[in-house]
C-alpha cells in the first residue's frame, strides 16, 4: 500500500522554500552553462546588440541565482583574474595571424557575460558587509 500524504504536509511552507531554492540554483547552473556556451559560440561572429543583452541577462543571472555569501570572495577573485587574462590575452592573441580576431571576440564576450555576474555579486557582498555592521 502506498504512503499516502496529508495534504498539508505537502504543503509546510519549509518545503516549498526547499523546492523553491533548489529550482532557482538549477536555473542558475544552466544560465551559467548556457552563458558560457553562447559566449563562446558568439565569439565567431560581431557582438551585436541583441547578443550582448542576452549575454548580460544571463550573466546578471547567473549573479542572483548561482552565488551565496560565502563563496563571494572566491568567485569575486575568479572573476577578476578572468577579466585580467581575458583582456590582457585577448589583446595577446589577437595578433595571432588567422584565428586571433575571432580568440579577442571570444574573451570579449567571456568578459561581458562575467562582469554582470561579479557586479551583482560585489554588490551582494556589500549589502551584507553593510548589513552585519548595523
Amino acid at each position: 500500500m502506498a504512503k499516502q500524504i496529508k495534504i498539508a504536509q505537502a504543503f509546510e511552507p519549509k518545503k516549498i522554500r526547499h523546492f523553491t531554492i533548489q529550482t532557482l540554483n538549477k536555473i542558475g547552473a544552466w544560465a551559467f552553462i548556457f552563458g558560457l556556451i553562447l559566449a563562446m559560440v558568439a565569439g565567431f561572429w560581431p557582438l551585436g546588440p541583441a547578443m550582448i543583452s542576452t549575454l548580460i541577462v544571463l550573466g546578471l543571472l547567473v549573479g542572483f541565482l548561482n552565488i551565496e555569501t560565502h563563496q563571494a570572495n572566491n568567485f569575486l577573485f575568479t572573476t577578476l583574474v578572468l577579466v585580467l587574462i581575458s583582456s590582457l590575452g585577448g589583446n595577446l592573441l589577437g595578433q595571432i595571424t588567422l584565428i586571433g580576431a575571432t580568440l579577442n571576440s571570444i574573451f570579449s564576450a567571456i568578459v561581458t557575460f562575467v562582469i554582470p555576474a561579479a557586479i551583482i555579486v560585489a554588490l551582494k557582498s556589500v549589502y551584507t558587509l553593510a548589513k552585519e555592521d548595523a
